[in-house]
């Protein structure tokens, strides 16, 4: 077991593994397929269904009285890295790029609203608000600095909204998170492939308010909560039987919306948003082990900012077509950058479509490429240099039922 396996295991896991996930630093923006074609843009004001829940839970009081939204996306990501190290470990880094380190993955959401009153509306939402996998080749260059990197998450949102009067609402949700990690490396002695795997559950809120300024224009204003986890687990090796307990707390960022929805006129809306995250409390990896003193690994992230505009145009009674624009800033700088997390600047062009499929059914189908910057690296004690090309693609669909 090396020094450095230590100090990066259980904190990367936690918080590292999904090096490329579809918003900057490690969170899933992919929370419905209805928003998707506009690039997400103004979605805490356009409370176009039940999955306003996870956006703003104050944008329920627009549904009808009781609505089930199921979607699904099929994402797949690439991350090709171009360079090499200074030293090659014989049958543990013997070189290569890693290969292809993306993956192909399937993300569910569903959501479900209900009118209670006419003032209060209840819902709840299912969803993953972090999380991805990634794998290199075993003995890539910088397979002493990753190899598999896997992180789940699943959050359940109940939540309420209240409709004060015809012009502004209130809402809030309780999220209970479940996170599940695995994470893997080579080290640079004999006991070969170490693996991290741990689990944990924490909770946090969610708050939103939405403002009716005229028939035209809606603005929505929502802010998520930081989520404590304290992920417990082990550290086993592929060619030794030690097991050794390790444990690591890290903060999941807070974030908070600004949305805009205007309606131009019978055809046209206009959607936009600006959100920020609170990337900065990722100072640091602070590993506990069941023997010796801690070890932390500065990580140093920035806060960010995502930027987005989007268009709805209403082809006709049944058909709606949508598009959008939007850029993620990266919390990631170049001096702290790493092969689990090289994270860069991402530019989103998306498209999508709604048809109503009867007067209490909606279909709808989106599509995002998401351009990321070519982001340089330099780490590792084996030093790992060069250059990583990344981009992921994502294909949502959507079924809308009111009943």
């Amino acid at each position: 077991m090396t020094t450095r396996f230590n100090r990066q295991a259980l904190g990367l896991a936690l918080a590292g593994c999904s090096s490329l996930a579809h918003a900057a630093g490690f969170a899933l923006v992919e929370q419905n397929a209805s928003g998707l074609g506009n690039a997400y843009a103004g979605q805490a004001a356009s409370a176009q269904d039940a999955s306003t829940i996870f956006f703003n839970p104050a944008g329920m009081t627009l549904l009808p009285d009781r609505q089930l939204v199921v979607a699904g996306h099929l994402i797949k990501s690439s991350a090709e890295f171009s360079g090499g190290n200074g030293v090659s470990i014989p049958g543990v880094n013997t070189g290569g790029d890693g290969g292809d380190a993306g993956s192909l993955a399937f993300l569910p959401n569903a959501y479900l609203a209900y009118r209670v009153s006419p003032s209060i509306h209840l819902g709840v939402g299912m969803n993953a608000p972090f999380g991805l996998k990634t794998e290199y080749d075993s003995t890539w260059a910088g397979s002493t600095q990753a190899i598999e990197s896997d992180l789940k998450t699943v959050n359940l949102n109940p939540a309420v909204a209240w409709k004060l009067s015809e012009a502004f609402s209130l809402g809030a949700g309780l999220n209970l998170q479940y996170v599940e990690a695995t994470l893997s490396n080579a080290t640079a002695t004999a006991s070969g492939t170490g693996t991290v795997k741990g689990d944990d559950y924490g909770w946090g809120f969610n708050l939103g308010a939405l403002w009716q300024v005229n028939a035209a224009t809606r603005v929505g204003l929502a802010y998520r909560s930081e989520i404590d986890q304290s992920l417990k687990g082990d550290l086993t090796f592929s060619a030794s039987s030690a097991v050794i307990p390790v444990t690591a707390d890290v903060t999941l960022p807070d974030s908070a919306s600004l949305s805009v929805f205007h309606t131009l006129n019978a055809r046209w809306d206009w959607l936009a948003d600006v959100t920020w995250t609170g990337w900065s409390d990722f100072e640091e990896l602070r590993i506990v082990r069941a023997i010796g003193a801690p070890l932390v690994t500065p990580e140093n992230w920035e806060d960010a900012y995502r930027y987005s505009v989007g268009a709805n145009y209403h082809l006709n009674e049944q058909l709606t077509l949508r598009g959008g624009v939007a850029y993620d800033e990266t919390p990631v700088s170049d001096a702290f950058r790493t092969a689990r997390i090289p994270d860069e600047n991402r530019t989103w062009v998306a498209f999508g479509a709604q048809y109503r499929l009867s007067p209490t059914s909606l279909i709808d189908v989106g599509y995002v490429h998401i351009f990321i910057d070519d982001a340089r690296i330099s780490e590792g004690a084996v030093k790992l240099s060069g250059e990583y090309e990344s981009a992921v693609d994502v294909l949502s669909a959507q079924l809308t039922l009111n009943f």
